[in-house]
C-alpha cells in the first residue's frame, strides 16, 4: 500500500510573507506632519516613549524622517515626553 504524503497548498517561500504596510501619511495624503498634533504623533511612539522604527510603524523613508522631526520638536516644546515613569500617565492612544 503506498503512502499518501501531504502536499502544501501554496509556494513554502510564500507562507511567510507578510503584507507591506502602506504609509499613513501617503494614504491620507498628509503633506506635512505638525508637532502641535500630539494625539497624531502618540500613534507612532511606544509606551516607554520610543518612536517606532519604519518597519514597524509602515511609513515610508520621507515621512518617517518628518515624523522624527516632528516628534522631537513636540518633545522639546513639553507637549511629549523624553521619558516616562511610573507616576506619569502617557498613553499611546489619547
Amino acid at each position: 500500500m503506498a503512502i499518501k504524503r501531504r502536499m502544501p497548498i501554496g509556494k513554502p517561500e510564500d507562507e511567510f510573507k507578510k503584507e507591506k504596510k502602506q504609509c499613513h501619511f501617503c494614504q491620507n495624503n498628509i503633506k506635512w506632519i505638525d508637532y502641535k498634533d500630539t494625539r497624531l504623533l502618540r500613534g507612532f511612539v511606544s509606551m516607554q516613549a520610543k518612536m517606532y522604527p519604519r518597519q514597524k510603524s509602515g511609513t515610508c523613508a520621507k515621512h518617517q524622517r518628518m515624523l522624527a522631526e516632528s516628534v522631537k520638536r513636540s518633545r522639546f516644546m513639553a507637549l511629549m515626553p523624553y521619558t516616562v515613569n511610573e507616576t506619569s500617565n502617557f498613553v499611546t492612544n489619547a
